[in-house]
């Protein structure tokens, strides 16, 4: 759980400003003067230990413990709700998040609408566009923030009048967004190869070398990149983390955002690489932009240096001529944290432009979780904590899994979020903390117990569904952590995962996941517990089968010396994906 305070002082006049620093001072004394000391040395010894504060300009952050970071996390320099969220104009509309399944069931769930509002306003004066590009400006929906979505909507050729709200015009604005990422889907799957293994026949892949401060020196600040905790232990084993004995081979504490520097070590090793440029398809450049911006989490610096890095990098690649040759359309870029903490607006100092640069809208784009409306965007899995060497390795997960007595109809490893209004956690624990135990089981994340791989493995390898609400964003690495599992994920919103992974998670989500939609619990009209009791044993048991012997092997990452005949994991199902679309390309 993380709390902030983020505020900003007013200018009073000295005379006001002296009576409050008077009051407020007599009020806090009177106060103190009746707590006894002992109490109040243990009070402040909790508060010390427990949080940090961080001064910026006049924003007080204050950070408090949280999983996401392994400890301390502060919400107000986090990825936290009022994001401004770019999405593309259709036809002079306004194309506003939405929800849908198949996707044609949440199309016709009652409550399906109701994450996608949207308002567009006209700029009374826009500013010259000199790029083709439509620009659109919006908060992201419910699942992000209290504050639903607002845009500033306007193109090169017009402006579009301000929507006047009604539910008429807000269903037809849901119903062009819906299309629009159901096109973008379609056109991500049909790059996938018709073969599990592809040939490297004509498909090389280079991969840039860099200086080392684009990749390697990032890794050498782990030790400063939080000010609580030593973040290089998630380095080890080539960004692996430490084993994890208790759970077998293969097993290690891997940090969510430690996908750029997995994906590295991968590639260098991949059949299609080739040294000379000349004989290349595909372009990689191992930049770790996710690390450059977690480094600058809790430092209080100007936006011009968190952005100095991706400026120089861009100036490197500038001199390339693979890169200028087809402007960076073959190049590919693996970032390690989701596509928002790329896309910094004016009004916030929250993240970096790197995916904002006019030279970064032609290249890939692989993070953890997509734009939904950028088509370069690919959203590829979060690293879950089993890395395995061998076909033989997944083979014995699969039929561990299969073979484990599940005691729990239902599970949900998470924390509540008070600070956000929206926010539907609150709801599932109480619905879930209210039943039998056999029923559901829930994991405080804020008691620290999700910190600890085990727990939560062990939780969903007992449990037959994972309830998986929305956080402080919309995916969530527990869908991955519970699927690998065999725990049938129940998601609350489209975007935790049918707008996200079109090479790794199938169009038809009812084969591996439950929907329920998150208008319905915020309004109380659905016990989710209730609703899952009604799926019978042998439906579980189909559902289970798919996700262990269909969709496991492409949901992990194997180490760096991995040797798959049989399956294909993660990795190679994207760089098998990335060289069929550039072969289309040619």
């Amino acid at each position: 759980m993380a709390v902030s305070i983020n505020r900003r002082k007013s200018k009073p006049s000295k005379k006001a400003e002296t009576n409050g620093h008077c009051s407020c001072a007599t009020f806090l004394f009177k106060i103190l003067s009746r707590i006894p000391l002992g109490i109040l040395l243990l009070i402040l010894v909790y508060l010390w230990s427990s949080s940090t504060t961080i001064i910026s300009g006049k924003i007080v952050h204050i950070c408090v413990s949280s999983r996401k970071l392994s400890n301390l996390y502060c919400l107000s320099a986090g990825t936290q709700p009022n994001f401004e969220i770019p999405v593309p104009l259709i036809n002079n509309s306004f194309t506003s998040p939405g929800s849908t399944s198949t996707i044609k069931d949440i199309d016709a769930s009652p409550g399906s609408n109701s994450s996608v509002t949207a308002y567009v306003k006209a700029a009374s004066t826009p500013e010259p566009i000199t790029d083709s590009k439509e620009i659109a400006n919006a908060l992201s929906s419910s699942t992000i923030g209290n504050i639903k979505e607002v845009a500033n909507v306007f193109t090169k050729d017009s402006i579009p009048a301000v929507i006047d709200g009604t539910d008429k015009n807000r269903n037809e604005e849901i119903a062009i967004a819906k299309k629009a990422v159901k096109e973008q889907l379609q056109l991500h799957r049909s790059w996938m190869p018709n073969t599990n293994h592809a040939s490297c026949d004509g498909r090389g892949v280079y991969v840039y070398d860099l200086p080392s401060k684009f990749n390697k020196d990032l890794i050498g600040q782990c030790g400063d990149m939080m000010p609580w905790t030593d973040f290089c232990k998630y380095f080890n084993n080539e960004a692996l983390g430490e084993p994890i004995a208790n759970l077998g081979k293969g097993w290690y504490h891997t940090h969510q955002y430690s996908l750029e520097p997995i994906f590295h070590s991968r590639i260098l090793s991949h059949p299609c690489r080739v040294y000379n440029e000349s004989e290349a398809k595909l372009f990689y450049v191992p930049y770790y932009g996710g690390l450059d911006i977690l480094r600058w989490h809790f430092k209080n610096v100007s936006d011009d240096v968190k952005d100095a890095l991706a400026m120089d990098l861009m100036k490197w690649l500038e001199h390339r001529r693979p890169w200028v040759q087809n402007s960076g359309t073959d190049h590919v870029f693996v970032l390690g944290k989701i596509s928002w903490d790329f896309r910094r607006k004016n009004y916030t100092s929250w993240g970096t432009r790197f995916l904002e640069l006019e030279q970064m809208q032609n290249p890939i784009k692989l993070l953890i979780e997509r734009q939904p409306w950028e088509v370069n965007d690919i959203a590829i899995p979060h690293p879950t904590f089993f890395h395995p060497h061998s076909d033989d390795d997944i083979v014995a997960w699969q039929q561990k899994i299969i073979g484990t007595t599940r005691k729990n109809l239902v599970s949900f490893a998470g924390a509540a979020r008070p600070d956000q209004p929206e926010s539907i956690r609150s709801t599932l624990i109480n619905q879930c903390t209210s039943t039998s135990s056999d029923k559901c089981q829930f994991l405080d994340c804020k008691s620290g117990g999700c910190n600890q791989p085990e727990s939560v493995t062990k939780l969903f390898l007992e449990s037959e569904f994972c309830l998986q609400p929305p956080g402080d964003s919309p995916t969530r690495k527990s869908v991955f952590d519970s699927l690998v599992s065999g725990c049938i994920p129940v998601l609350f919103d489209p975007f935790t995962a049918y707008y996200q992974y079109p090479w790794h998670l199938p169009e038809d989500h009812g084969k591996y996941s439950v929907f329920i939609d998150q208008e319905e619990v915020r309004q109380m009209k659905v016990n989710v517990v209730g609703r899952l009791s009604s799926i019978s044993a042998r439906e579980r048991d189909d559902m289970r089968r798919y996700i262990v012997y269909e969709l496991l092997p492409g949901l992990v990452y194997g180490d760096s010396s991995c040797r798959f005949q049989k399956f294909q994991d993660a990795f190679s199902i994207t760089v098998n994906t990335l060289l069929e679309r550039v072969s289309k390309m040619q």
